[in-house]
């Protein structure tokens, strides 16, 4: 998972290409974005990604606010991402290698990979409809391994987002959130000044002096709790599942190969950081605390509904007790946290990585309705000041390379695939650019990244972009039918908690000053 922290005020500078030894076409020319050898062989943690039971694509939605201009997006695509190795390279199987794979570079024919379909909206259709039904039919469906695996869709349709749409469809093999998200970035420029590359996020160091006067008493317990976590992820692969709840009953076998339902919904970070200087704590804390209400609200009408209590309301606590409620949280597991610039990320021996370098981590969601909206808050941030102090994530990263180190990538995905399938949802969020960006020329509205191919009913992502933040949602409709209810009840979640900040006069309404 990318860390978005509510302390986001460093600037990096423009990104440098980097020169690599590989080849173009007959001649010698170097290339950026990589130094990478010719039949490179794929990673062990990207090899796992092309099991049958753990296929993960990731899916990401952009709005751009003109129309897209097909011919122009082809001629740049060939200057900047077809000069990164994973994107014109094929990942064939490696004779040498029982079971291994490679990276074999190729010539990029851009017409297979940019698909422009005709759309149609009936009388009884909205854009917007039809454009979930396209990507949602697109979940059905991998992409073809005699070419790179990647896929641009650009959806000529006005949907109440934005003139046009273009959808990115990636193979997780390629890399994990952090590094597409550092490559698209590349791939972009402000729209303020058109020369000039988009400003990344970075975390503020903090200035504790207490992290350097740790004593024994603070390791002992970073021990211990890394130890239970540990214990807990084991119990999980092996027996310990969630309660069967209205988010996860009628999963059947296989559901992670069936169609995926895309929504999303886009809300102020203003918002969120008003929430989070209020109550002191981080951006992380705020989404996790209304990602908390949101499912409480929507759990709690669901119960409701099935006890056929027609008067059933928010109000009324319909809820079981001790329901078991976990999240499989992905955490970016760099030694250089946050996100970095793609050069950063290509240079050997960079801490911050380009690949596929994250750990899991259960996160425990107590499912309940509090009378105050701020409860769900100070809850989720007591949960992950716990989580922050373990070294979980670290630790299972490395047990599951262990485990695929001794028997294989097949038995590593089944591992991967029981922890989230024991869970009730995959949760990860990325931090993104702070100034509006455009897409070689073409404003984008939003962002809204996504992945299917997960055993869970329910993927969230979170995803701020200037002074806004989306949530994404893929959800099973077998699962999740109403998924825009359940967008509805986040989104009320969070004014409820805004208006219980603001009415306890903690931080007035008119505040501008969030850092």
């Amino acid at each position: 998972m990318g860390s978005v922290d509510g302390d986001l005020d460093s600037r990096l500078p423009a990104l440098k290409p980097v020169r690599t030894k590989r080849s173009v076409g007959n001649g010698r020319k170097p290339k950026v974005f990589g130094e990478v050898e010719d039949e490179e062989p794929l990673s062990p943690i990207a090899r796992i990604f092309h099991e049958p039971c753990f296929n993960i694509y990731v899916m990401a939605i952009a709005g751009c606010k003109t129309r897209i201009n097909v011919d122009v997006v082809k001629a740049n695509l060939g200057h900047t991402l077809l000069r990164h190795p994973r994107f014109s390279s094929l990942q064939v199987k490696d004779a040498k290698k029982d079971g291994g794979m490679k990276w074999f570079p190729t010539k990029v024919d851009l017409d297979k990979h940019i698909i422009t379909p005709e759309l149609h909206c009936a009388a009884d259709d909205s854009p917007d409809k039809v454009v979930e039904d396209y990507v949602s039919d697109l979940s059905k469906t991998s992409i073809d391994d005699s070419k790179p695996l990647w896929e641009l869709h650009i959806l000529n349709i006005k949907t109440s987002d934005g003139e046009n749409v273009a959808v990115f469809r990636i193979h997780h093999s390629i890399g994990d959130g952090m590094s597409l998200m550092s490559l698209f970035l590349a791939c972009t420029r402000q729209i303020s000044n058109p020369k000039a590359l988009p400003t990344l996020p970075v975390r503020k160091t903090a200035k504790n002096k207490a992290v350097k006067s740790k004593g024994i008493w603070w390791r002992i317990k970073l021990v211990w709790n890394t130890i239970i976590d540990v214990l807990m992820f084991a119990a999980t692969v092996v027996f310990l599942k969630d309660t069967v709840t209205p988010l996860s009953y009628g999963r059947k076998k296989g559901v992670e190969n069936g169609a995926k339902r895309f929504v999303y919904r886009t809300i102020s970070l203003d918002d969120v950081k008003l929430i989070k200087n209020a109550m002191n704590t981080t951006i992380n804390d705020v989404v996790m605390g209304i990602s908390l209400a949101g499912l409480s609200r929507y759990l709690n009408r669901k119960y409701g509904e099935m006890k056929e209590d027609k008067g059933a309301n928010q109000k009324k606590n319909n809820l079981p007790k001790n329901i078991r409620l976990r999240a499989a949280l992905v955490m970016n597991i760099r030694p250089s946290p946050g996100l970095h610039a793609l050069a950063e990320m290509m240079e050997k021996g960079s801490k911050a990585k380009w690949g596929n370098w994250f750990g899991c981590v259960l996160l425990p969601f107590d499912v309940v309705l509090h009378d105050d909206p701020l409860d769900y808050i100070r809850q989720t941030k007591a949960t992950i000041d716990r989580k922050k102090h373990s070294l979980e994530a670290v630790v299972t990263h490395f047990l599951l390379s262990m485990v695929l180190k001794i028997f294989g990538a097949k038995v590593a995905a089944l591992v991967y695939r029981r922890f989230f399938k024991q869970t009730t949802m995959c949760f990860s969020n990325v931090v993104g650019p702070v100034e509006e960006i455009g897409f070689y020329g073409h404003p984008l509205t939003f962002l809204a990244p996504c992945v299917h191919g997960v055993p869970n009913g329910l993927v969230m992502h979170f995803q701020s972009y200037i002074n806004a933040m989306t949530f994404a949602l893929s959800v099973d409709e077998e699962v999740i039918p109403d998924s825009h209810e359940l967008c509805d009840d986040l989104e009320e979640s969070l004014k409820l908690i805004k208006d219980a900040v603001i009415e306890g006069g903690v931080i007035k309404n008119n505040s501008t000053k969030w850092e």
